[in-house]
């Protein structure tokens, strides 16, 4: 193998490394310092390290072991490096403890990101940087990523972030799952952190981004890990169910040409139906542990749409319902939205325009593309072709995956002039 090849090897393999490993790495060096800024920038050196010692020495056997032991020693060189101090010398000790058991290439590294998560939940942190903080420190999600999911500039989040990473070694916040008293509070925001990493790598339909499709199935390893630790949480079950019955349809989201496929159109064929009928399971466990949730209604909804489209049999008045009670518990517009487009289809076009209209002020719906789009084709149906056209063109304007907007662009020029 020459140079260029070892090269390219070295770098896949931290590459790999980095997006399977990135946040159980993180998780272990800040599990006993609190010092997640420290443990990420030791990581990175780590990386770099990385990079430069393969290509020659080859590939270690266990490179998560190979890496934990090269960013403990950072840390150390860190800790050295700022001060001298007692503080100093505890956290040197703290450090160097283990150090011998990280390098050793058959040790299993502990499966801290959970405990992570808990971490970056907890009260002490600002609740609106809970979630973004799970995606950088666990998923190694960058700022920018991150910021563009929340709608908010790099600069502001990367700020934020950092001062909830000082915040939880200023709060020497422990890196454990909470007691069961304490878990309802922190186990929302774990959800919803997980679900919006798995949305992230859902808006790569095609799976040809191999970071955001990775992204996925961290998520996904994610939700089953909670559901494995926390067997009897029906919201647990519940989130699962959905990003398998949502990833189970991802082939069928594009046709051959890569074009936008909506869901009544999709090729039944290209489902995974054995992640489908683990989804119908999960469904099932919680649905007998007697608590109602945002996760278990919406995995529901899921359930109902995919039945409709294998049987044929017109479910709406149940998928009405279901909307109602998800609203009632969350009062999301995005909710909204797709319970007017299912009233559509039960009681007609003017009563799903009515329906939309009473959630019209809601400001968040002016920058919503699925709002203008369900809205384009609510105009469309009752014969309002100009109004149908302008909100066609904001939706377009909106929409940001290129499938979509073509999709959006062909349903506008079939208008009436």
């Amino acid at each position: 193998m020459n140079s260029r090849e070892g090269d390219a090897q070295s770098r896949n393999t931290a590459d790999a490394v980095a997006r399977r490993s990135y946040g159980k790495l993180v998780a272990f060096l800040a599990a006993r310092t609190h010092d997640v800024v420290a443990a990420e920038d030791a990581l990175s050196e780590a990386f770099a390290a990385a990079l430069a010692d393969w290509p020659l020495h080859g590939c270690p056997s266990n490179p998560e072991a190979w890496l934990l032991t090269v960013a403990r020693r950072k840390m150390i060189d860190q800790v050295r490096r700022r001060r001298t101090s007692e503080t100093a010398t505890e956290q040197l000790q703290v450090l160097a403890e283990g150090l011998e058991a990280a390098a050793a290439a058959d040790e299993d590294i502990p499966d801290r990101r959970l405990a992570l998560m808990f971490v970056c939940a907890h009260p002490a942190i600002e609740a609106g940087i809970r979630a973004p903080l799970m995606l950088q420190v666990v998923l190694g999600l960058d700022a920018k990523t991150i910021a563009s999911a929340f709608l908010m500039s790099p600069a502001a989040m990367g700020k934020r972030l950092v001062r909830a990473k000082a915040k939880i070694r200023q709060a020497g916040i422990p890196f454990s799952i909470p007691e069961r008293e304490g878990l309802p509070d922190r186990l929302d925001t774990v959800l919803d952190a997980i679900y919006a990493a798995f949305a992230e790598g859902w808006t790569d339909p095609g799976g040809t981004d191999v970071a955001r499709r990775d992204l996925t199935e961290e998520a996904i390893f994610l939700a089953r890990l909670l559901t494995e630790l926390l067997p009897k949480e029906p919201e647990a079950l519940g989130l699962l169910a959905v990003i398998l019955h949502a990833e189970a349809r991802r082939r069928a989201r594009r046709n051959g040409d890569g074009e936008y496929v909506p869901l009544t159109n999709q090729d039944q064929a290209l489902w995974d139906w054995q992640m489908i009928e683990e989804a119908e399971a999960l469904i099932l466990r919680a649905s007998a542990l007697g608590s109602v949730g945002r996760y278990q209604l919406e995995s529901a909804l899921q359930s109902a749409h995919v039945y409709r489209c294998r049987t044929g049999h017109a479910n709406w008045e149940e998928v009405v319902r279901l909307y109602d009670a998800l609203f009632a518990l969350v009062g999301s517009p995005v909710v909204a939205v797709n319970r007017a487009l299912a009233i559509a289809e039960m009681q007609g076009a003017s009563a799903a325009l009515e329906a939309l209209q009473q959630i019209a002020p809601d400001a968040r719906l002016a920058e919503y593309q699925p709002y203008w789009a369900a809205r384009a084709e609510l105009l469309a149906r009752v014969a309002s072709p100009d109004e149908a056209r302008s909100a066609y063109e904001i939706a377009i304007g909106l929409e940001r995956d290129p499938a979509v907007r073509r999709f959006l662009q062909q349903r506008r020029s079939a208008l009436p002039a």
